[in-house]
């Protein structure tokens, strides 16, 4: 959010300032809960290039191998480890990637504890489409809104006045020093 658009809106510094602020904190907030982004990026790209080079040494060998049994024996040793070891690597980006869109919409849905949450959350139907959207998450996440609240955060609720909060009409000292303190 840029500060000339709600300038544009013609809204007081003050208000501006309050705005900003917030959406900064919202920032900060959802960076933490992605971690270091930049590490995951370098860790992709590791893994592309540790698969290239496989396949790589794949065809190598597969060159060299031509009517040897033993090295067609060990041809096979090595496809299946290589198979075995891309597997492994795409679960574990898999689980990065749904990890790291679980987060994202954790944060959206204004969750004041992503741990707590994300234990409460049924994982074995939240899923991760073609298109990178999470799928099974929106449902829980309304549940949880309407059976345990207090784990979201919705703002200050503004406008509330008790009916007769007029206070008692008898002043002691008890009163005076509570009202005191509420300012």
């Amino acid at each position: 959010m840029k500060r000339e658009f709600l300038k544009g809106l013609n809204l007081d510094d003050k208000v501006i300032d309050q705005i900003m602020s917030a959406n900064g904190t919202d920032i900060e907030n959802t960076k933490k809960s992605f971690g270091d982004v930049d590490s995951i990026k370098q860790e992709n790209e590791s893994l592309k290039t540790q698969m290239s080079e496989r396949d790589k040494d794949i065809k190598s060998l597969s060159k060299q191998v031509k009517d040897n049994e033993d090295l067609s024996g060990q041809l096979k040793t090595w496809q299946d480890k290589y198979k075995d070891d891309t597997d492994n690597l795409n679960a574990q980006l898999s689980e990065t990637k749904l990890n790291g869109a679980l987060d994202n919409a954790l944060n959206s849905a204004n969750v004041r504890n992503t741990k707590a949450v994300r234990g409460l959350l049924n994982m074995d139907t939240i899923k991760l489409n073609d298109k990178g959207e999470l799928e099974g998450v929106n449902d829980q996440l309304d549940s949880l809104k309407k059976t345990d609240s207090y784990l979201f955060d919705e703002g200050n609720k503004q406008g509330y006045k008790p009916a007769g909060g007029q206070g008692p009409v008898d002043k002691n000292s008890v009163q005076d020093l509570v009202n005191a303190f509420k300012q």
